[in-house]
């Protein structure tokens, strides 16, 4: 299991940080873990899985 800050995540998937932000309070996108302080991360494999739904969803896959 691999933990990847905002910069990676927005990176990976092509979103801004407002608009991850705008998602994860909508329930659109996986929360956050917490990592300490005011820092925090994604779980690399749930924001695989969220992008694998986005790209089967475009194609008309469920």
């Amino acid at each position: 299991m691999r933990v990847i800050r905002l910069n990676e995540v927005k990176d990976k998937i092509g979103l801004s940080r407002s608009t991850i932000y705008r998602r994860i309070a909508n329930g659109e996108f996986p929360k956050p873990i917490l990592l300490g302080g005011r820092a925090s991360g994604w779980i690399e494999d749930e924001i695989d899985e969220w992008l694998m739904l986005c790209i089967n969803e475009s194609r008309g896959k469920k």
